[in-house]
């Protein structure tokens, strides 16, 4: 697929989404909601990508959500239809809008965002689907929706409080006010701050492939088995995990740690399979 919005790659198991238009602070219009959850779809069905980054170019991360999306007009096959039927079809095209995110929360491999800058509103949405979050000193992120008399509504409400202390949650949410990086650290959203935006993604590129050397199926596993465990109880979760890995602990990955272990040789693994 040709992108428009963001530059799409991959290098030794590392997977890149770049979101590449600095000019408009890397909003999201239409073009964005269609090219990105494909993006990232494309990227985990290879099997080969073993750890993404979502970053971005320019001063800002993204302004979230662009106006287009909401003033769209002809575009509407429910205009002209009584309040219930516009309404019926409003929640089918949030709920794309939500899909497009939660790609990433359902995606096989470990997704890190790198920030800089703004990360409003709809940028928001985005990082809180990332498995880890890292920013500059200069990033900040704000809850932009109900500044504008909306409502969040594309999983910052969901997925946010489930990284940040429920009190910061709610006066995020209900003053719109700007989280800056500093803050962001001690509440736990991002796992570190850096002065540059180069530094920045230095070091999460050295993750991403410090995660990439590791077996695939063991951390795509490792997700799937936190993620599980986030919407279920211990008990519940434990007896999942048995059935999880007696279907998929047959990869033979251990023998080949071991194996060049003892060759005093560092493991190569074989790929996810590619889906279907």
């Amino acid at each position: 697929m040709a992108y428009t919005r963001m530059n799409v790659g991959k290098a030794d198991g590392v997977g890149s989404i770049e979101l590449d238009q600095p000019g408009e602070y890397n909003r999201m219009p239409p073009a964005f909601w269609k090219e990105f959850p494909r993006a990232v779809q494309e990227l985990d069905a290879g099997g080969d990508v073993r750890a993404l980054i979502i970053a971005a170019t320019g001063k800002h991360f993204s302004a979230g959500m662009d106006l287009s999306v909401f003033t769209g007009g002809g575009d509407n096959p429910a205009q002209g239809a009584d309040g219930g039927r516009r309404g019926e079809v409003a929640q089918r095209r949030i709920g794309e809008f939500q899909d497009a995110f939660t790609a990433v929360a359902a995606a096989r491999m470990p997704v890190l965002a790198a920030v800089q800058g703004g990360c409003i509103g709809g940028g928001v949405d985005l990082v809180a689907a990332c498995d880890m979050r890292y920013c500059t000193e200069d990033a900040f992120f704000c809850i932009q929706e109900v500044n504008i008399g909306l409502a969040a509504d594309v999983g910052t409400l969901q997925r946010l409080p489930l990284l940040i202390p429920d009190g910061l949650m709610r006066e995020l949410a209900y003053t719109g006010r700007r989280l800056y990086a500093d803050e962001a650290q001690r509440a736990g959203l991002v796992n570190a701050v850096f002065e540059t935006h180069e530094a920045m993604l230095e070091a999460v590129r050295g993750i991403a492939r410090e995660i990439a050397a590791k077996s695939p199926l063991a951390v795509a596993s490792t997700k799937h088995m936190l993620d599980y465990t986030r919407e279920h109880g211990v008990e519940q979760s434990l007896a999942y995990q048995r059935v999880w890995m007696g279907a998929v602990n047959h990869g033979g990955d251990m023998a080949k740690y071991f194996a060049a272990r003892a060759q005093g040789e560092l493991p190569r693994y074989d790929d996810l399979a590619p889906l279907p």
